[in-house]
């Protein structure tokens, strides 16, 4: 009887020891599954994120390009609501939207960049091009800044 008991208990803390092993066995498995799968979930997001700052950058300088080429073909006798200032008014639009949305996905380095470029095209476009050589360097030096500030952040 002795034996008996001695032979069951045994048993039983095989049992146990069995189960126990194999819940934290299965539990670090999930777990460790767990975190797998949320580090994906967090580099697909990531390069989700940079795929769209990527979009948002090229757009801005593509419709800055197009806003420098409306200054300097800006007519000295422009009177608004021609088909120039038509034109400009759209273009001026779409790249104040287009560094609107840079201030949204990008640090405020690459915005405040972005910004004072802006605005130098701005009065170019709006109030003219008094000397177009100085034009064309300062522009230069504000697209640089811009540029260096935006690649620092994408890194």
């Amino acid at each position: 009887m002795a034996g008996e008991l001695v032979t069951a208990i045994t048993s039983l803390g095989g049992v146990v020891l069995g189960g126990g092993l194999s819940f934290l066995v299965q539990n670090n498995t999930q777990r460790m599954s767990a975190r797998i799968e949320q580090r994906k979930q967090d580099l697909a997001r990531a390069e989700s994120r940079r795929a769209e700052q990527l979009t948002h950058l090229e757009r801005f300088i593509a419709v800055a390009a197009e806003a420098e080429r409306v200054a300097f073909g800006r007519p000295g006798d422009f009177v608004p609501g021609d088909a120039w200032s038509a034109s400009a008014q759209e273009v001026m639009q779409r790249l104040w939207v287009a560094e609107r949305m840079l201030q949204v996905l990008y640090p405020s380095g690459v915005h405040t960049a972005a910004r004072a470029y802006f605005e130098r095209i701005n009065g170019a476009v709006w109030e003219g091009v008094p000397q177009i050589e100085s034009l064309y360097a300062e522009l230069d030096v504000l697209r640089g800044a811009f540029l260096a500030a935006s690649r620092a952040a994408i890194g």
